[in-house]
């Protein structure tokens, strides 16, 4: 989802809630919980790889947003400024979590100018069983490959890919330029790519 495509009306809904909520409404924040949890949880589980740490991050998301939302001065959607709650949650959690390891990838260095992205993993094809299995396994090498990436890198595969953020929105959150966020997609995917290149179609 383009976050900047969001309809006017569900942004001024947004703004309706959290003022609500600032007067003491929980009804008003539960709404906002309701309307955003299913998009903040996939995200922190793209993140993090486990149910039960995306279940806890994506309350404590949650938790700090509704502590500090006389901190929300409105020059970003609510959206926006939730994401960047749950983002830097995870990032923390990670950082204080993840175990050091030489399989980890370190993908720092990059280019920043990249502004063209090449195409992503194929899917695969066919029908029946096989083919199911196959995809399956691709899924789960998938998931063990994006958790070998950097976090930083790991998280605008995650925004963009699979949430479906814009180069531009993924950048308000990350507080990052879109030259950036493009660089890091690029070789984030081409690292995905050799990782995974036992399991793809060969192009010709």
């Amino acid at each position: 989802m383009d976050l900047a495509a969001q309809p006017v009306s569900a942004v001024s809904d947004d703004a309706a809630l959290v003022e609500r909520a600032r007067v003491s409404d929980p009804g008003a924040f539960d709404e906002l919980v309701e309307r955003y949890k299913q998009r903040i949880y996939g995200t922190i589980y793209h993140m993090t790889s486990n149910h039960e740490d995306a279940n806890d991050l994506a309350q404590e998301t949650f938790i700090r947003a509704y502590k500090n939302l006389h901190r929300f001065k409105g020059d970003s959607s609510f959206y926006t400024w939730i994401y960047r709650i749950a983002v830097n949650t995870t990032i923390n959690f990670l950082n204080s979590h993840r175990r050091r390891s030489k399989n980890h990838l370190s993908l720092d260095d990059v280019d920043a100018r990249v502004q063209d992205d090449p195409d992503f993993i194929e899917r695969t094809r066919g029908e029946g069983p096989a083919s199911e299995v196959a995809a399956n396994e691709l899924m789960e090498q998938l998931n063990a490959a994006m958790q070998k990436l950097s976090a930083d890198h790991r998280l605008v595969v995650t925004l963009y890919d699979i949430q479906g953020l814009s180069h531009a929105e993924i950048a308000k959150i990350t507080n990052s330029s879109e030259g950036t966020v493009r660089s890091r997609l690029y070789y984030a995917r081409l690292q995905l790519q050799q990782l995974l290149k036992r399991y793809l179609p060969e192009r010709h």
